[in-house]
């Protein structure tokens, strides 16, 4: 079995498709695919579908999603394999799990080269880490679950699966400047601190490409963008890490020319007190 949730659900048995095409079921093989071998409870399930509203035939509705999905299941998985659905897709005390290696979810391949991206980077061992990050990012094919409506429960996932991604573009923007490749980087920032105004990781990392790529004038038109919006929207100040990198840009610090210096971090770090 092959499930992806990095985009849109996706999930085949043997080349078959089982994803169902009515939205609650999909709701309950999403649940379930982003928790490979762990049961997942019945109650959260039904929170899942139908919030604190639940109606009085929840149960046997949704024992009959589960029956749906192991029908597709038992086409996907053929003739000879009488029962192998229920094996698949089991019934638990407390709830159901789909009984697969987690390495069949997208999301596992993705936690795993981003946890070996963020060990690399850690250990100053950049190019290994700028890899792993862009393979990391390489299995996303649009937004988590971007055909699956989304519940209480899921909703959740989703924002952390979207943070994680987010942070890592960022460690591998990061590694990417380690590594000089900062005229590289200009558009990719642009459209990232466009989309992200308030990001101030993501600003300094546009300030440091474009100071290093002999453009001081709009690195410095970055952070006085950045601070204008801060002041109106929320009535602050940029961080201390930001305003010292601006200083350091005002003054022209030989030290913002240093790649891979003795002091390893983020971007945003550097400032730091």
């Amino acid at each position: 079995m092959e499930i992806q949730v990095l985009g849109p659900l996706c999930a085949a048995v043997n080349g078959d498709s089982i994803v169902p095409t009515a939205a609650k079921p999909r709701q309950v093989l999403a649940l379930l695919a982003l928790h490979p071998g762990r049961v997942v409870p019945v109650s959260t399930l039904m929170e899942e579908i139908w919030g604190t509203r639940l109606p009085q035939s929840a149960m046997t509705t949704l024992q009959t999603y589960i029956m749906q999905l192991r029908r597709y299941l038992g086409t996907a998985m053929g003739p000879d394999t009488p029962g192998a659905a229920k094996n698949v897709l089991a019934t638990r005390h407390s709830g159901y799990l789909l009984q697969i290696p987690p390495e069949c979810v997208d999301v596992h391949t993705y936690e795993r080269l981003v946890a070996e991206g963020q060990e690399a980077f850690e250990e100053g061992k950049d190019e290994t880490a700028a890899r792993c990050f862009r393979q990391a990012l390489a299995l996303w094919q649009g937004p988590a679950l971007v055909d699956v409506r989304l519940g209480q429960v899921l909703e959740i996932e989703v924002t952390r699966l979207e943070e994680s991604r987010l942070v890592t573009i960022e460690r591998r923007i990061d590694a990417d400047l380690r590594l000089g490749r900062h005229a590289e980087l200009i558009a990719e920032l642009t459209d990232l601190i466009a989309r992200h105004p308030q990001h101030e990781g993501l600003h300094a990392q546009a300030m440091l490409a474009l100071y290093r790529s002999g453009r001081q004038a709009a690195a410095l038109n970055v952070y006085r963008k950045l601070r204008e919006g801060l002041i109106e929207d929320l009535g602050v100040e940029p961080s201390p890490q930001l305003q010292r990198l601006h200083q350091a840009m005002l003054a022209v610090d030989p030290a913002l020319d240093v790649m891979a210096g003795p002091r390893r971090g983020s971007t945003f770090d550097r400032y730091a007190a």
